[in-house]
């Protein structure tokens, strides 16, 4: 008798299945192991390759999608989280144990975007995001300076954790949102009018409404955790909201709220992303593992004139 495997697509309501969300590989691909933990995977669509974090390790490592082989890609990294592209397709990462945001250029040498909010230090920024008149918002909790192992043992500056704006034309850093626990993943509606951000020591995805000014208004919450804690927030292009949910897998949310379904991934899921050359394939950090599952689903393309997934 063949071996049962195990389940990967839990369907919650009809519109999981309607919506082709349980269509794909019927078991996650295991792309890299060995790290020590996972986190900030992203998609280069103009090399074909992916980036993401080991952070303990204080490393980035690159997979090559032609190939299959991995490499160390920066080592030091200054204990990196998050990464994504800018609207000139540089990579912008959130480097926890230097306490910034950095952008590469293509030459390879590395500019700060952001490491102080009214001459104090930040805490460790830990996700960002690019809006297509090239501000850059980004999520400062403290888990890089609460201990040395994603970081370097530290007292906060600030105070508090927030999120905040780099203006694209004067690099002001302002701050847009606060009163969090622990701001963690934060990404935009496919058409940029709402900002929803995880937090993941309150156990919520918080949503607010983007003003043209880049202030945000109508702070509401918009779905809770009731299995494991929120950490990185993804769409699709149909507008469901996907969310690395810690020892929940990876939830599935529909435009209102309602949760979908479920990928039950093996271990601690923190962090995904669509890529691949039809960007339905999601990318999957959990814990000592980098995971791909080929969907029938894909992540929203990029906007006009912007070179970058979500």
């Amino acid at each position: 008798m063949p071996e049962e495997r195990p389940q990967l697509y839990e369907i919650l309501d009809d519109r999981f299945r309607t919506g082709k969300c349980h269509v794909g590989d019927s078991k996650p691909e295991i792309l890299h192991e060995g790290c020590r933990w996972a986190e900030g995977p992203l998609y280069v669509p103009a090399g074909r390759y992916l980036v993401w974090s080991d952070i303990p390790n204080d490393r980035m490592l690159r997979w090559d999608e032609t190939t299959g082989q991995v490499g160390v890609f920066r080592s030091p990294a200054g204990h990196p989280n998050g990464n994504t592209l800018d609207n000139e397709g540089r990579l912008i990462t959130c480097e926890q144990g230097n306490r910034r945001v950095t952008r590469t250029e293509h030459d390879g040498s590395i500019t700060v975007i952001a490491d102080r909010f009214e001459g104090k230090r930040l805490n460790s920024p830990n996700d960002a995001a690019v809006r297509s008149d090239g501000s850059i918002w980004f999520s400062d909790p403290d888990f890089g300076i609460t201990s040395d192992y994603e970081g370097h043992r530290a007292e906060s500056e600030i105070g508090t954790t927030n999120v905040y704006r780099v203006d694209p034309g004067t690099g002001e850093v302002r701050l847009v949102a606060d009163g969090f626990g622990g701001p963690n993943g934060l990404v935009f509606s496919l058409d940029e009018s709402r900002l929803y951000v995880s937090d993941s020591r309150v156990n919520h995805i918080r949503v607010f409404d983007v003003q043209d000014d880049g202030t945000l208004t109508s702070d509401r919450v918009f779905a809770e955790c009731k299995a494991g804690r929120f950490d990185n927030i993804r769409f699709d292009d149909g507008g469901r909201l996907w969310a690395a949910a810690m020892d929940g897998g990876v939830h599935c949310y529909d435009p209102d709220g309602t949760l979908l379904g479920r990928l039950l991934i093996p271990g601690v899921v923190a962090n995904i992303r669509f890529g691949g050359a039809k960007r339905n394939r999601l990318f999957i950090a959990a814990d000592t593992t980098l995971y791909s599952l080929v969907m029938g689903v894909t992540g929203p393309p990029p906007l006009p004139g912007v070179h970058r997934t979500r």
